[in-house]
């Protein structure tokens, strides 16, 4: 129980970090470009450096960057770790989702078939 709680205490901070489309997009550029100093991660946006100092910040205490030393650099790393439990989550939720259209697809498909005979058998027996 104490694990369970401790996952969803993580993936919610996570959720909550990636509320914020700055936030997505500094995930996502990490991940698509690598470690990156957070005067890079800046220079895309008409804000301070200390406004991305302090999303990166959010998404450190999610656990979603860490930051490391590299002589004078403190690149910001991605924590893919986080994004894998995120998408273990989301999928778990996904698959029950498709079990139940499939159910309701069957359950639709005899509905059909039941209407297609009781049409055939009306037309037979007029």
């Amino acid at each position: 129980m104490t694990r369970e709680i401790a996952v969803t205490d993580q993936l919610s901070r996570a959720f909550q970090a990636l509320a914020d489309p700055t936030r997505r997009d500094l995930v996502a550029r990490l991940a698509a470009d690598g470690d990156a100093s957070v005067g890079d991660l800046a220079a895309p946006y008409d804000v301070t450096v200390q406004a991305v100092s302090k999303h990166v910040k959010v998404l450190e205490e999610a656990g979603l960057v860490s930051r490391s030393r590299d002589a004078q650099r403190r690149p910001v790393h991605l924590e893919a770790e986080v994004l894998d439990l995120m998408t273990k989550w989301i999928e778990r939720y996904r698959q029950q989702a498709e079990e139940r259209f499939s159910r309701l697809d069957a359950v639709l498909a005899a509905m059909d078939e039941d209407q297609q005979d009781n049409e055939s058998e009306e037309g037979a027996a007029s």
